[in-house]
């Protein structure tokens, strides 16, 4: 079996490829690493539980908190809340690990899991690996007083709410939104939190019934909120996906304002405020070139990474920097968050726009975004994607195609069964017709 944490935790369809008992195996490997790692050192061990609205977060949660609490360990359930609340909540409540159950932006029959460690902060590779070459190991259960407690927390989404209120200072009054929950974690957060920070809120796909989960809505699909948005006559809208740590944007016209834009944005406003630490903003090799202009345009150093808000997280914290995110909406603030966090993003995108009175077309009108085409390919074999010389060809030959007018980037993906092709261009059809055709070419070399 290959190693089966990916970039941003286990992720497979539920009850299939993650299932209960690989659940709880996890959950009692999480908790003995840690352990002989000294996370608990001296003390009984509390561990937090949340999960999205998907139907199999029920059992998924329930085989979680059994294999923590058979492990010694004390565990307070979220119930649903965001994945940054639940980061949020780790350092909030001093507790020494927390689970999230979510497949993010994925399909409603799939599901995933992620590992925080005390303070909020996602696991590395290393303490992933140990935890993985762990399960289904013989070891001596604790008895009698020695086993965990499970205490029910589903108390602390205000807690979370007026974290995130309090990180903006100029009320929203004249801010006018609507949200696109997803039909996920966001759907109650979000509103309580626009809502409490003064904005008038419109909201779209906010009744969870634990199957609709992404379904034709939230960041993925965003054409329901641009029909809102221009309905009702609203400054901006904003789609989150199924656990809240993205964040997209649409303008009064429909338009759409992707993370770079939204990036930039908030790189402007706060190096006006003095926190953008050394001027620096870290994103990865999937930022549009013309964002990297803009950022070359206002004197702000870009740190390039790998795709996944993991590797984000990792320059951000070896360079304290303090701004990072990606195109698909993941924004870090980490004066305020130790992960990606959609309302957050939300939030101060609102304040910037209410603080200086401008629209959100303005604002993001500092940035021109070369066409660019993504392409996903499924059913092949993604592990061959770097290392295959033909496709290796076929790239190259579509870099000569588009000189030095454009890009292309081909990536295996770190959370589903599939290759993306990234073309950008100087037109959108070229884009599409180069992007197309290395698909195809994709398609035929590493074909199952």
């Amino acid at each position: 079996m290959g190693r089966i944490f990916g970039t941003d935790g286990v992720r497979g369809v539920a009850n299939r490829d993650l299932t209960a008992e690989l659940a709880l195996d996890l959950s009692v490997a999480a908790a003995h690493v840690l352990g002989e790692a000294g996370a608990f050192a001296g003390h009984r061990p509390v561990a937090l539980v949340g999960r999205d609205t998907r139907a199999s977060g029920e059992f998924l949660e329930a085989a979680m908190v059994a294999g923590l609490a058979s492990a010694g360990v004390d565990v307070w359930t979220l119930g649903v809340l965001p994945t940054p609340g639940v980061a949020h909540l780790t350092g909030y409540l001093g507790a020494d690990l927390a689970v999230m159950i979510s497949a993010s932006h994925n399909p409603m029959p799939d599901n995933g899991i992620k590992f925080f460690a005390k303070g909020g902060h996602k696991l590395d590779d290393v303490i992933e690996d140990a935890i993985e070459s762990r399960l289904r190991e013989p070891w001596q259960r604790p008895v009698g007083t020695a086993v965990g407690r499970v205490r029910a927390r589903t108390d602390m989404v205000r807690s979370y709410v007026d974290h995130l209120v309090s990180t903006i200072g100029h009320p929203l009054r004249d801010v006018r939104v609507v949200l696109d929950c997803a039909n996920g974690a966001a759907s109650e957060v979000a509103p309580m939190a626009l809502a409490a920070a003064g904005a008038k809120v419109v909201t779209i796909h906010d009744a969870p019934d634990g199957l609709n989960i992404n379904d034709e809505c939230g960041s993925t699909h965003m054409g329901d909120l641009q029909a809102a948005v221009v309905d009702s006559r609203a400054d901006i809208g904003f789609a989150f996906d199924g656990d809240a740590d993205r964040c997209l944007a649409v303008d009064a016209a429909g338009e759409l304002v992707d993370g770079d834009q939204i990036l930039l944005v908030l790189a402007l406003a706060m190096r006006e405020a003095g926190t953008l630490e050394a001027d620096t903003v870290v994103a990865t090799i999937m930022s549009n070139l013309g964002f990297v202009q803009a950022l070359q345009r206002e004197s702000i150093t870009l740190q390039q990474t790998a795709v996944g808000d993991r590797y984000v997280l990792e320059a951000m914290k070896a360079g304290a920097f303090t701004l990072g995110g990606e195109q698909s909406g993941h924004v870090i603030m980490s004066d305020y968050a130790t992960t990606g966090d959609g309302v957050l993003t939300a939030l101060h995108i609102a304040e910037r726009m209410a603080t200086t009175r401008c629209s959100i077309q303005e604002l993001a009108a500092a940035m021109t975004r070369l066409p660019q085409v993504m392409v996903n390919v499924p059913d092949v074999n993604r592990d061959r994607a770097s290392t295959d010389p033909r496709v290796a060809a076929a790239v190259a030959d579509a870099e000569a195609r588009l000189g030095g007018s454009g890009r292309v980037l081909l990536r295996p993906s770190g959370t589903e069964p599939l290759v993306r092709v990234m073309v950008e261009a100087t037109s959108q059809a070229e884009a599409q017709q180069v992007a197309d055709q290395l698909a195809e070419k994709v398609r035929e070399h590493l074909g199952r």
